[in-house]
């Protein structure tokens, strides 16, 4: 045995001289042909093949739907192979999710065939970030199999992965809240509880909407069929206070999907705008609320303000006129414009990721662009209104789960004679005691309606009374 080793250390030390006397004696040209043409033999006698998946394609725009994929698959079916893992909170952060750590190998096998996959990372040497804020170093996963069996990896066992780590993924991962910040997006676990059933709305109007949403998410086919980027706009318009948010995070929950919260006076300029619409995936929701008050988009193509001719002390000192044009312009945080928005919704980009719906909301649709909310960007328009007796019982039944009661007649009245809010009925319906009596909460509801009612006919005799004044002095 000592002599074994004794030979094969010498043999090492000798392999190991030849090389460093290869590397420092024979010109680099000849080197670069003698290591070609051993490649060349070493592939003509190793049996086997390689297949490589990076994290990020060259653009580095996106993750690799195939490496997730095949992160996803490991971590459910091979990871209890490696010696190092990785751990994350699954959905509802009720269980862990372990994933293979880089430089691990793990062993698979598809219709007896066995494989090989090994996590590897790439290093640039010098640890820095791109634009992008991702590191340079690149993740990436290798694939090796016998030669023989290159078809079967290549036509079945890729498509077998990728479509099971999609399923895996999707019964699994955690839905997230993002919101942006410059061109990038960051994110919260999106928990958000309302749901249609919950939501304060006229059952037939539910249930038309909800129709709509699962006809979108299931008309892949139709799209491609018609010629259409696979999205769809909603418009969501009402006073304060009657459900345009809890309306979208229904949505999201109805259709599992993510959701992108865009601030718009965050966004530099129209060139942000598109690097941010290009990173969000399938099966997302990209909302702007409040889009009457976000920048100067919204409103009448307004015409341009007449220039204020210079006053004479600006006349006398070019650089107050100069200095007073560059504070304006500093004042301006976002350049995005109406075009660049328009073009966000359904121009060349908005085609870079199906299934995705865009959600606008607004207090006041007169405010809006009609080139903003035509139908093709904001396909439907829903109106989110003052509380209906209809609505009235879904909240009842919320906060007092009440499916009826000798008050309810009363309340119908009410809502028929004064305009009020969900939001402004669920507060009088919502419990302020430990122990909470559901008749109080009513009554407390009936009493804010006839108060309201009350300020109502006083305001109507109050403009009523103006009016009759400004007739009187025009008639004088």
């Amino acid at each position: 045995m000592g002599e074994t080793l004794g030979t094969l250390g010498s043999a090492m030390a000798a392999f190991m001289f030849l090389w460093a006397m290869f590397q420092q004696y024979v010109p680099r040209d000849l080197r670069r042909h003698i290591e070609k043409y051993y490649q060349r033999l070493v592939k003509y006698f190793y049996p086997y093949n390689e297949i490589t998946v990076h994290e990020y394609s060259r653009d580095r725009f996106m993750r690799n739907e195939v490496y997730t994929a095949i992160e996803t698959y490991l971590s459910t079916n091979n990871a209890v192979q490696a010696k190092r893992l990785k751990a994350d909170t699954a959905k509802n952060n009720q269980s862990l999710v372990l994933t293979i750590d880089d430089h691990q190998e793990v062993e698979d096998e598809f219709e007896g065939v066995k494989l090989w996959c090994a996590s590897s990372t790439i290093s640039s040497g010098t640890p820095t970030f791109n634009m992008y804020g991702q590191s340079d170093e690149k993740r990436l996963y290798r694939l090796t199999f016998h030669k023989k069996h290159r078809d079967l990896i290549t036509k079945k066992y890729l498509h077998h992965v990728l479509n099971e780590g999609k399923a895996i993924n999707s019964r699994t991962r955690q839905r997230k809240l993002y919101t942006n910040h410059g061109s990038m997006w960051s994110s919260v676990v999106f928990d958000h509880p309302a749901t249609f059933q919950t939501l304060a709305m006229e059952a037939d109007k539910k249930r038309e909407i909800i129709e709509d949403l699962i006809s979108f998410s299931k008309a892949k086919d139709f799209y491609a069929r018609i010629g259409k980027a696979w999205k769809r706009g909603y418009l969501l318009y009402g006073p304060p206070g009657t459900g345009k948010s809890t309306m979208i995070a229904a949505m999201a929950n109805q259709l599992h999907y993510d959701v992108y919260d865009l601030e718009l006076t965050a966004v530099r300029d129209n060139t942000e705008l598109r690097r941010l619409l290009i990173q969000v995936p399938s099966k997302s929701i990209i909302v702007i609320e409040d889009i009457d008050c976000s920048l100067d988009l919204t409103g009448q193509r307004k015409k341009k303000e007449k220039v204020k001719e210079p006053t004479e002390e600006e006349e006398k000192d070019p650089n107050k006129k100069q200095g007073k044009g560059e504070d304006a312009e500093q004042g301006k945080t976002s350049k995005v414009t109406l075009s660049g928005l328009l073009n966000f919704i359904d121009g060349l980009w908005s085609a870079s990721n199906g299934e995705r719906l865009v959600v606008f909301t607004t207090n006041y649709i007169e405010k809006l662009d009609p080139a903003l909310i035509r139908r093709g960007r904001m396909d439907k328009h829903i109106e989110l209104s003052y509380c209906s007796f209809e609505s009235f019982k879904v909240l009842a039944w919320n906060y007092l789960l009440l499916d009826a009661h000798h008050l309810f007649d009363k309340i119908e009245i009410l809502l028929g004679e004064i305009k009020v809010t969900p939001a402004d009925v669920a507060e009088h319906l919502m419990p302020k005691t430990l122990d909470p009596d559901p008749e109080t909460s009513l009554k407390s509801l009936i009493h804010g309606l006839e108060m309201a009612k009350k300020e109502a006919a006083l305001q109507t005799k109050e403009e009523e009374d103006k009016e009759e004044s400004k007739s009187a002095v025009e008639d004088d």
